[in-house]
């Protein structure tokens, strides 16, 4: 007798049979049992997960000589016939060869008729994505309007490319991918029968491979016993299918997580040997890391297709890497796998994308000190750090020497609220970048300004530009920051971050020390806005201002201050 492969031989002759599609054989047994049929079934999803198997047995449902049945006899001649594909009220068009629309026209012209023995006249079309537009326009009407014989059951695996004309006419059933855990038992049984061994490893390697699709892996599992002889080691079925060693994937994994760079290159290097695809072995470590970051929210172990020993080392791993560094993991390596995909150097570009996910363990300390959640210890020892040595400054010009201005009443900038009264040991710490400049002009307890303005540094620096071309000096009255004459940009800048010059000055004067904002003059006292025509009248006796006047033959009209605000060294 001919050899019958196994993807035929095993193909569903009954709802019971079809696997991994539960919700859609009890939706389409209780439709039979309550005589509820509709005039067109629409079946969409992957290759290999039933669909067309799921038509024909409908028909057979539908025209068995004990029903309608919620399952098919198989015993009786309609079963029989479409069972082997003879019977004449049951049509299978294949649309790829039958798309044009003459064909279609003559199709459902005939269709006008009642069948010749059955209960209905069943028309299954496959791959119906792949019919014409006009094609399709003259499919509508008959679908809309069937007599009452006929029913309409579509196939297909681009459901967007269907007409949402159709769809609306027809009752959809999206067949999902098969899990690989049912889809190996499948595959038990069916070594059982046929008397094949092979271990749970090897099944589970070819159900994995199947990647959802049950025709796919019942014919790399007959393409194996072939191969074997009807023997499957483990061994055959990692080469043949290019599996890999899942021990590799966890050694990887937990480099990564240590940030150790060079046991990431050694793995690359492995993957180089043995000769496997860079972009299927990213795509499996990818897969992987999924697992590892469901574990770590603390999924079952048991429904990670692993076997049982690896699926427990790999919980231990997740639970030690923890949630956050695995959902970082899992997101670098999402966002490289497009570049991996297209890169003409697949193992260069793997390599890369593996030793950047092993510099994210390094982010942590940083994040922490973004967030404000570093630990007081981390702190600490971030503070007992000597600080880089700070090059010397040039030596700058001293300012004119300007009146002496009496201190105005203490004001502050207005806040909405009371700033919280935040502890400056607890505050996170960074080591200082660059000395910030030095104001104009520092005046009492020039030490304590300067640490101040360190600090302030450390905490904002921006704000030490800022003060750059500002006066400093602590009184009794607190620390007062004097600005010059006519100066009215300074304040809104200051302002907004009025809380984190009050914490430095805590942080060096003590808590409760008051900083005062005091607009320079004359006469001590807060300069008017009309104090920019000062301005006006010094500008236009500057001698280059003067030079370029004569030149255009211009005048000064308004003075307005520029700054770059934040100075880059």
């Amino acid at each position: 007798m001919t050899y019958q492969v196994l993807a035929r031989k095993w193909r569903p002759q009954n709802f019971s049979s079809l696997v991994g599609q539960g919700p859609i054989v009890t939706a389409l047994r209780n439709a039979l049992k309550e005589g509820r049929i509709a005039q067109a079934y629409l079946f969409s999803g992957i290759r290999g997960v039933g669909k067309t198997t799921a038509a024909r047995v409908l028909a057979k449902a539908l025209n068995c000589a004990k029903g309608p049945a919620a399952d098919p006899c198989n015993e009786c001649l309609p079963c029989l016939e479409i069972t082997r594909g003879s019977d004449l009220d049951v049509i299978e068009v294949d649309a790829a060869t039958y798309s044009k629309v003459e064909q279609v026209r003559e199709l459902t012209e005939s269709l006008r008729y009642g069948p010749a023995r059955d209960r209905y006249k069943v028309v299954v079309l496959d791959e119906v994505h792949r019919l014409s537009r006009q094609a399709f326009d003259a499919l509508l009407k008959i679908v809309e309007e069937p007599p009452p014989h006929l029913v309409f059951i579509f196939a297909t695996t681009e459901i967007e490319a269907v007409p949402a004309t159709i769809l609306s006419r027809c009752q959809e059933f999206h067949f999902r991918r098969v899990p690989s855990v049912e889809v190996a038992a499948l595959l038990r049984e069916i070594c059982t029968s046929e008397h094949i061994e092979a271990s749970e490893t090897a099944l589970r390697l070819v159900a994995r491979a199947g990647e959802g699709s049950v025709r796919d892996a019942v014919a790399l599992l007959d393409q194996l016993a072939t191969f074997g002889s009807g023997t499957i080691s483990d061994e055959e079925a990692i080469r043949l299918l290019g599996g890999l060693d899942t021990a590799l994937f966890g050694r990887l994994l937990s480099a990564i997580v240590q940030g150790d760079g060079a046991g990431v290159a050694a793995m690359v290097r492995r993957v180089e040997d043995e000769g496997w695809d860079p972009r299927h072995v990213y795509g499996q470590f990818l897969a992987y890391s999924r697992d590892a970051l469901h574990l770590s929210l603390g999924g079952d172990a048991g429904q990670v297709d692993l076997p049982a020993e690896e699926a427990a080392t790999l919980a231990e791993t997740a639970r030690d890497a923890g949630y956050e560094n695995l959902l970082r993991l899992v997101h670098q390596l999402l966002q490289s796998e497009a570049t991996v995909r297209r890169s003409e150097t697949g193992a260069l570009a793997v390599e890369i994308a593996w030793l950047r996910a092993a510099e994210l363990p390094k982010l942590r300390r940083v994040e922490e000190i973004l967030s404000g959640t570093a630990s007081t210890a981390n702190a600490a020892s971030a503070a007992a750090r000597p600080a880089p040595a700070r090059a010397p400054e040039p030596a700058r010009l001293a300012p004119a020497p300007r009146p002496s201005a009496a201190p105005a009443p203490p004001t502050a900038p207005p806040r909405e609220s009371a700033p919280p009264k935040t502890s400056t040991a607890a505050a996170p710490v960074a080591p200082a970048l660059a000395k910030p400049p030095a104001p104009a002009a520092v005046q009492g307890g020039g030490d304590r300004v300067q640490a101040f303005l360190d600090e302030l540094s450390r905490l904002k620096q921006p704000l030490v530009a800022y003060l750059e071309e500002a006066e400093l000096r602590f009184t009794e009255h607190g620390l007062e920051i004097v600005s010059h004459p006519g100066d009215h940009l300074l304040r809104p800048k200051l302002h907004r971050s009025w809380q984190i010059i009050e914490q430095a000055a805590a942080a060096v004067w003590g808590p409760g020390t008051a900083v005062q904002l005091i607009e320079g003059s004359g006469t001590g006292k807060a300069a008017p806005p009309e104090l920019t025509s000062v301005k006006l009248e010094l500008v236009a006796e500057n001698p280059t201002v003067q030079t370029v006047l004569e030149i255009f033959q211009g005048r000064v009209e308004r003075v307005e201050e520029h700054r770059s605000g934040l100075r880059e060294d």
